[in-house]
C-alpha cells in the first residue's frame, strides 16, 4: 500500500476511468446514499444545530487567528504531564522524528489508530523503510491494508469493496500479515468482522508501541482525544508501553468547553451517531494507567501556508466528518481515488491543492473537480464555503499570483493548459469596461443567433457534450428595457 499518489493523471483522466467502473459505481452509491440519509435523520433531532455550526465556525476561526499563542499553551501542558512534544515542519521530518523514536524502544513492530495525518506524510511507507512494520486495526484502514489498495474516503476508506471482495482479500492476504482468516469464511458482516477480530487480537496484545493521530487537542490541559467506533482505538491508545501521535497544528482547540461544541456535532456529521461509542482522551503519563512513553509530534506540513491565504485558510477549520464527501455528486460518480490524496471529496479538492502546492497536474485539476452545487456548504458541521475557495484556487491554476509556500511569498505562474480561459476573461473584462463595445456585441450575437452552432468546436466540446448552449434571445435586454418603456428610466 502506498500513502503517496506519485504521478497520478490529472483528475478528469483519473475519473474517467472509474465512472467507467459500474461495481465502484454501485458500491459509491449504495454507500454514500445510505450514510447521507442516516446523517439528516441525525441531524434533524438536534434543534439548535445551525447555532452549533456557528458556534464550531466562531471556535475554529478565533484558534487559527491565534494559533501560535494555542500551540504554546499546548505544548507546556503536555510537557508538563510527562509528556514530550516534537515539532515536524514537513512529512519527512515527522517520518523521521517517528522512525528514530520507534528504533529507541528497541521494536520493530507498531500498532496504529486510524489517522489521515499520518496516510498523508507516507508514514506506514517510511516506517517500511527503516525495518518496522506498521498494522493498521481500524477494520476499514486493515482492509485497505491487506489489499495493497489505497484508501478512498476519510470515514469509510474501503468504501470502494463490497463484502465479496473483502471476503477475498481476508482470505488471500490476512495469512501474510499474522493470522489467517478462519476456514470458509463467508461475507456475512459477522463473519468479517470475527475474522479481523481474532487476527488485530494478537497484534494488540504483543505491541509494545502504538501510534495515533488525534481528533482534537485541547490547549488548557495538554489533553488529546481521538473518537471512534470499533475500539480498536483503545487498545492501541492503552496497551502499548510507548504511544507516539502525530497531529495537525489546526486540531488544537482552546479548552474542554470548546471541545463539548465538536463532541456534538462530529458523530452525527460523520457516522450519524448522537455521541461516538468510544471517545478516548489522554493527558501526558499516568503510573500505573496506559503507556508510560508519550510523544507529541505536531506536524505542519503546508498548514502555516494555507493559514496565510485569508480565502483559502477556511479549510483548516475542517474536523473530517466526511459529510461533504457523502452529498457530492462529483465524488459519488467517482470515488476517492480519483482525487489523488488521502483527502478525497470537496474537502480535499481545496485542502490538497493548498498543502501541496498546484505544481502537479492532479493538484491543479483538483479545484475543477467540482460542480459547485454548493451541497457540500450546506452540511459541513463548521460552514466550510468549499464552493468560495473552489473558486478562489481556480483562479489561483488560471491566473496564477502570489502565495506562501514554506513561510516564503512566492508568485506563481498560470498554470499549463489554461490560456485561452485567461484570454476569454480579458476579453470579457475588457468589453464591461466598455459598455459601447458590449452593447454592439450584444446586438450582432442577436442578430445572427439563427446562425449559431448549437455545440462548441475544439476544447468546448467536451463541455457542450453533455448540455446545449443557452439560445441568445432575440433582443438584448438593453434594447427591450429602451423599447418597452420608452426610455423613460434611461438606457443603462
Amino acid at each position: 500500500m502506498s500513502g503517496t499518489f506519485v504521478g497520478m493523471p490529472a483528475f478528469p483522466e483519473a475519473a474517467r476511468d472509474a465512472v467507467r467502473d459500474t461495481t465502484l459505481r454501485g458500491n459509491l452509491r449504495h454507500a454514500t446514499h445510505t450514510i447521507r440519509a442516516k446523517r439528516a435523520k441525525a441531524v434533524a433531532e438536534v434543534s439548535d444545530w445551525a447555532a452549533l455550526r456557528e458556534a464550531g465556525r466562531r471556535i475554529k476561526d478565533h484558534t487559527l487567528l491565534h494559533l501560535d499563542r494555542y500551540l504554546e499553551q499546548l505544548e507546556a501542558a503536555v510537557t508538563a504531564a510527562g509528556g514530550t512534544v516534537h515539532w515536524a515542519a514537513d512529512a519527512e521530518e515527522a517520518n523521521r522524528i517517528v522512525a528514530r523514536l520507534v528504533r529507541e524502544t528497541g521494536e520493530s513492530e507498531v500498532v496504529k489508530v486510524k489517522s489521515m495525518a499520518t496516510q498523508e506524510i507516507g508514514l506506514n511507507e517510511a516506517l517500511e523503510a527503516e525495518g518496522i512494520r506498521a498494522y493498521e486495526t481500524d477494520l476499514a484502514e486493515l482492509i485497505v491494508q491487506l489489499g495493497e489498495d489505497r484508501p478512498s474516503h476519510i470515514l469509510v476508506p474501503a468504501i470502494h469493496r463490497n463484502r465479496g471482495e473483502i471476503r477475498d482479500v481476508f482470505r488471500s492476504r490476512m495469512g501474510h500479515w499474522g493470522r489467517p482468516a478462519p476456514e470458509g469464511l463467508t461475507d456475512t458482516p459477522a463473519d468479517l468482522a470475527e475474522a479481523a477480530r481474532l487476527h488485530l487480537r494478537e497484534k494488540f496484545l504483543r505491541a509494545k508501541v502504538g501510534i495515533s493521530g488525534a481528533n482534537f487537542m485541547v490547549a488548557e490541559t495538554g489533553t488529546l482525544v481521538v473518537v471512534e467506533s470499533e475500539g480498536n482505538g483503545r487498545m492501541c491508545l492503552t496497551l502499548p508501553e510507548t504511544l507516539i501521535s502525530v497531529v495537525g497544528i489546526e486540531k488544537v482547540v482552546p479548552s474542554w468547553r470548546d471541545l463539548e461544541v465538536f463532541l456534538q456535532t462530529l458523530p452525527r456529521s460523520s457516522t450519524a451517531e448522537r455521541m461516538n461509542p468510544y471517545t478516548s482522551t489522554w493527558t501526558g503519563t499516568t503510573d500505573g494507567d496506559g503507556p508510560r512513553v508519550f510523544h507529541l509530534v505536531l506536524l505542519d506540513n503546508g498548514r502555516t501556508d494555507t493559514l496565510a491565504d485569508e480565502v483559502g485558510r477556511q479549510a483548516l477549520r475542517c474536523i473530517r466528518c466526511s459529510a461533504c464527501l457523502n452529498v457530492c455528486p462529483v465524488y459519488e460518480r467517482a470515488g476517492g481515488h480519483a482525487y489523488g490524496s488521502v483527502y478525497p471529496g470537496p474537502i480535499g479538492a481545496i485542502l490538497s491543492p493548498q498543502l501541496r502546492g498546484t505544481g502537479s497536474a492532479i493538484d491543479a485539476s483538483l479545484p475543477y473537480a467540482s460542480s459547485l452545487c454548493g451541497a457540500c456548504y450546506e452540511v459541513c458541521p463548521v460552514a466550510i464555503d468549499i464552493p468560495e475557495v473552489l473558486v478562489h484556487l481556480r483562479e489561483r491554476v488560471a491566473q496564477g499570483g502570489p502565495v506562501t509556500r514554506e513561510g516564503n511569498k512566492v508568485v506563481l505562474k498560470p498554470a499549463a493548459g489554461h490560456g485561452a480561459e485567461r484570454a476569454a476573461m480579458r476579453a470579457a473584462r475588457w468589453a464591461f469596461r466598455h459598455p459601447g463595445a458590449l452593447r454592439a456585441g450584444q446586438r450582432l450575437a442577436s442578430r445572427t443567433r439563427r446562425l449559431h452552432p448549437r455545440t462548441l468546436p475544439g476544447p468546448g466540446r467536451a463541455w457542450t457534450g453533455s448540455r446545449d448552449l443557452p439560445a441568445v434571445p432575440p433582443e438584448p435586454f438593453r434594447d427591450w428595457w429602451q423599447r418597452t418603456h420608452g426610455g423613460q428610466d434611461g438606457a443603462r
